[in-house]
C-alpha cells in the first residue's frame, strides 16, 4: 500500500498516569481529530472514580468514543474493540477528521493494527476449573504450569496477572497449542490507514509510580470505596473474576470490602497493581515497531504532542 493515498490515524500510547487523556483534550482544539477511547476499563457504565475515567466537563469538551457502552455484568473483548474501531474510523474519516485513539490497552491497539489470531472463544467450564485449581495452588504456580507449555507468554506476564494467565492456560487446554503459537501463526491485516503512534514513556519510573501514588490516594479521597460498594448494590452478580472487576483497583476494593485486609493493605495493593500494570504496558511498547516516543514527564509535553501531529498531518 501507498502511505500516502491512505487516510490518516493517530496513536496516543502510554502506560497509566502518563498524561494521555490530557494531551489528547487540549488537541481538540487545535486539530480536527475525534478521540477514539482504548480502554478495557472505559468501557463500563458506573465505574467513573477507579478507571479515571474524564469527568463529565471534560467529556463535553472533548468526546471520547467506546467510553460508557456496556455494564459491568457484560464482557468487552479485542475482537469487540477492532470491530467497533474500524467503524469509527471509517466514520471520523467520512466526516473530514483524523482519528486519535488514546489510552494504554495495548492488546486493543495490537489486535487494531495486525489482525485478530483467531484464539478460541472463552470457555466458561474451563475458566471455572482454572479457578478451583487456582483455589489451591495459588496463581504464581499456575504461571509456573504456563511456564512448562508456553515460556514465550509466561514470560511476558507476571505471576499475578490472574486474567492473562487464565486465558493462557485456557487456550493451551481448548487447542492444544501454545497461545503463542498460534500468535504466530496469525495472518496480519492490515490497517488501512497511515499511522503516526507516539507512545509516552517516562524518563524516570520513580516519578511515574509516584504519579501512581498520588492518583489512587486522590481515588480513595473521592469515594473509590463507596463506587465500588454502590457497585456491589447495583450488579449482584459481580465476583472477583468479573471482567470488569478485574480492572486494577477493583479486585483490591473488593478484597478489602469483605474484610480480606484493611484500609492501608488496600492502598498498598492497590498501589502495587497499578505500578505492575504500568510495567506490562512499558514491555508492549517496547516491542512495537515504528514508535515516536515522548517524555511523558516533560512540563512541555502537551506542546510536543501537539507538534509532532501538526507536522504529520501537514507532511
Amino acid at each position: 500500500m501507498n502511505l500516502t493515498t491512505l487516510p490518516p490515524a493517530i496513536f496516543l500510547m502510554g502506560p497509566t498516569a502518563s498524561g494521555k487523556t490530557g494531551a489528547a483534550v487540549e488537541l481538540i482544539s487545535k486539530l480536527p481529530v475525534e478521540i477514539i477511547s482504548v480502554d478495557s476499563a472505559l468501557v463500563f457504565n458506573d465505574m467513573n472514580i477507579g478507571t479515571a475515567k474524564p469527568d463529565a466537563e471534560t467529556l463535553a469538551k472533548a468526546p471520547h468514543h467506546l467510553i460508557d457502552i456496556i455494564e459491568p455484568t457484560s464482557a468487552y473483548s479485542a475482537a469487540n474493540f477492532r470491530s467497533d474501531a474500524l467503524r469509527l474510523m471509517a466514520d471520523i474519516t467520512a466526516r473530514g477528521k483524523i482519528p486519535l485513539l488514546v489510552g494504554g490497552t495495548m492488546l486493543y491497539f495490537k489486535a487494531l493494527q495486525e489482525g485478530l489470531s483467531g484464539l478460541p472463544e472463552a470457555n466458561p467450564a474451563i475458566r471455572a476449573r482454572l479457578d478451583a485449581r487456582a483455589a489451591l495452588i495459588g496463581w504464581p504456580a499456575m504461571h509456573e504450569k504456563l511456564a512448562l507449555i508456553d515460556p514465550i507468554t509466561a514470560t511476558r506476564l507476571e505471576s499475578n496477572d490472574t486474567q492473562r494467565i487464565q486465558r493462557a492456560l485456557e487456550v493451551f487446554e481448548i487447542t492444544g497449542e501454545a497461545m503463542s503459537a498460534l500468535y504466530a501463526k496469525q495472518t496480519a491485516e492490515v490497517l488501512p490507514y497511515n499511522l503516526l503512534k507516539i507512545a509516552l514513556v517516562p524518563s524516570d519510573r520513580k516519578v511515574l509510580h509516584e504519579r501512581i501514588a498520588l492518583r489512587f490516594n486522590q481515588m480513595l479521597a473521592a469515594g473509590f470505596v463507596d463506587e465500588v460498594r454502590t457497585l456491589i448494590a447495583k450488579y449482584p452478580t459481580l465476583t472477583p473474576e468479573s471482567t470488569s472487576m478485574r480492572c486494577v483497583g477493583y479486585r483490591q476494593a473488593l478484597e478489602y470490602l469483605k474484610g480480606d485486609y484493611d484500609v492501608a493493605e488496600f492502598r498498598d495493593r492497590g498501589i502495587f497493581a497499578t505500578r505492575q500494570l504500568a510495567k506490562r504496558q512499558l514491555t508492549w511498547l517496547r516491542g512495537m515497531d515504528d514508535i515516536v516516543q515522548l517524555d511523558c514527564l516533560d512540563v512541555n509535553l502537551n506542546e510536543f504532542v501537539f507538534n509532532k501531529i501538526n507536522q504529520y498531518i501537514n507532511i
